[in-house]
């Protein structure tokens, strides 16, 4: 579906997003609006909250919001969004921006204003764990760790981070017991990582999700159980083109809600952020948010 109406936009813009990539590029895209002759001004956040606060004032002003920043502050306001009918739009501008991959959103300023201005909106569906949203990927265990890390190493550039936070996360990884439940059912394993999934990608690129359809109604849960340190470290090149599914120590399945525990605490993080703690009940919200994507011709 396309957008017809005469539109107004609020470009969001989070000035930390990419380690101030997001500033550098917001030049390169107000001349990509402002060469389309569309209508928008700019707000810049500072913080998560501020940023869905300024979604809301938009959906009041009759704007269409727009995120320019990763995937945590799009995933906020994404989550916020949810169910409103409001569209809304993405100028990629973090570090790892998997849902914009996901999506076929490009991450150069004058294409993704093209994307935008094209106005193609699709429906997709929205993760909910413990009442938190997210629009990518839920996930525990080692990535938990490995999250962490790479949130708080910001001196590195780029998707290196996330190369770094692997390898750190696993010198110290010693396996956990995991509890999962759907319909009643108890499936327990020990491993490293529960992921629950509404796209493909997460960590700058890595297609841990290959299975995984944003529009299809479900979540896809990918678990990797026990195999030695050596053996995860050396099949990891295999997720970034989503080979690793085919692993004996892997399992993959779809699912609409599920409840989660495990033999220690760990935090759920979503879209690159921490989103709640075990144990979590996971579910999918259907066709809940309007985004603005290429169009089937693009």
């Amino acid at each position: 579906m396309s957008l017809t109406v005469e539109r107004n936009y609020a470009l969001i813009v989070n000035p930390s997003a990419g380690g101030g990539r997001a500033l550098k590029l917001l030049p390169a895209v107000e001349r990509a609006l402002d060469s389309r002759r569309m209508v928008f001004r700019v707000e810049k956040t500072r913080s998560m909250a501020d940023g869905i606060d300024i979604a809301y004032d938009a959906l009041d002003a009759r704007e269409i919001p727009v995120v320019m920043s990763g995937d945590g502050l799009l995933g906020a306001i994404g989550g916020a969004l949810a169910g409103s009918n409001s569209p809304l739009g993405l100028i990629p501008a973090g570090r790892g921006n998997d849902l914009a991959r996901s999506l076929g959103i490009p991450t150069k300023p004058e294409d993704a204003v093209r994307c935008l201005d094209e106005g193609y909106v699709r429906s997709i569906d929205v993760g909910e764990a413990n009442g938190r949203r997210f629009l990518g990927i839920a996930s525990l265990g080692f990535d938990s760790d490995a999250n962490r890390i790479a949130n708080e190493a910001k001196m590195i550039k780029g998707t290196m981070v996330y190369a770094y936070a692997a390898l750190r996360a696993l010198a110290g990884w010693k396996p956990a017991r995991f509890a999962l439940v759907e319909n009643g059912i108890q499936k327990r394993f020990t491993g490293y990582t529960v992921v629950v999934a509404n796209n493909n990608f997460y960590g700058g690129g890595m297609n841990i999700a290959p299975d995984a359809d944003i529009a299809d109604g479900e979540l896809n849960v990918v678990v990797i159980t026990e195999v030695s340190k050596f053996k995860f470290l050396s099949n990891l090149p295999k997720v970034f083109k989503g080979k690793h599914v085919d692993l004996d120590e892997v399992e993959t399945w779809n699912t609409t809600s599920i409840d989660i525990k495990a033999s220690r605490p760990f935090t759920v993080y979503a879209d690159g952020d921490p989103l709640t703690e075990l144990p979590a009940t996971i579910r999918v919200l259907p066709s809940a948010l309007e985004m603005i994507v290429p169009g089937p011709d693009s």
